[in-house]
């Protein structure tokens, strides 16, 4: 059964659900005088000093193969930095290996709520298929400039960590199909940047052949957000209709 958004009593999260004790909470917060004196300025400048001090979340691995380090040694000499490239690649790898995941769960939700009948099932199978090719793609330029496809670069590293909320709400089992939606296309837009920026770099870098590979997935991963975007806003526009 498909979950919907409904009013209950046992949500009692506002302070209005207890209004004579949240009024005395007020007052005593008003009596009340700060435990120290100043403002948050000392708590800034402590993490502007941890902020300058603290190492890089990770580096590039060196090419583990001869011809990796000839061709990052070309680009060095040519005024290009490869690691930038390699790394918005390990970036990209790390978050389409979590794509499908997403699918995964997305799919799962909609054939055990029966919403086959408002979003198909066969275009969410054909967007997870999409990933995982996309997911190919990356591994197989990685491996064509002498990378490590499974190394972690630190663009994948904080990939993982920002994109670790999204996971939590598809695997949820009390998240809804609309909430699902909502949390799937906050990756997607996310994908789409990184999709756009990765076929530049390989533009900078000479890559042509790359830079139209990276274009096709682009356009993909464009109609994934342009199809996400719809179901989300019609889900949300019947259950207004629903409640009225």
């Amino acid at each position: 059964m498909e979950k919907t958004i409904e009013m209950s009593t046992r949500n009692r999260t506002g302070i209005d659900m207890s209004p004579v004790d949240s009024q005395t909470m007020i007052d005593t917060a008003e009596k009340t005088p700060p435990s120290s004196s100043g403002d948050e300025s000392a708590l800034a400048a402590l993490d502007s000093t941890y902020i300058r001090e603290a190492e890089p979340v990770g580096s590039v691995p060196v090419p583990g193969t001869l011809k990796g380090l000839a061709e990052a040694t070309l680009n060095k000499l040519g005024g290009r930095n490869p690691e930038v490239f390699i790394d918005k690649l390990g970036e990209r790898l790390a978050f389409e290996r979590t794509g499908t995941r997403l699918y995964d769960y997305l799919i799962t939700k909609c054939e055990a709520t029966n919403a086959e009948s408002k979003i198909s099932i066969d275009t969410l199978k054909r967007f997870r298929r999409e990933e995982a090719q996309h997911f190919k793609l990356v591994a197989k330029t990685l491996e064509s400039l002498g990378a490590d496809p499974t190394a972690q670069t630190p663009g994948a590293d904080v990939s993982a960590v920002a994109s670790s909320g999204v996971l939590k709400v598809l695997s949820d089992p009390r998240t809804s199909v609309p909430q699902s939606l909502e949390a799937i296309l906050t990756a997607e837009l996310v994908d789409n940047a990184g999709w756009e920026l990765l076929s530049k770099l390989a533009g900078e870098m000479g890559l042509s052949d790359l830079e139209t590979d990276f274009r096709s997935a682009l356009a993909e991963e464009a109609q994934h957000v342009m199809q996400i975007r719809q179901w989300y806003e019609q889900g949300a526009l019947a259950e207004v209709g629903a409640a009225s």
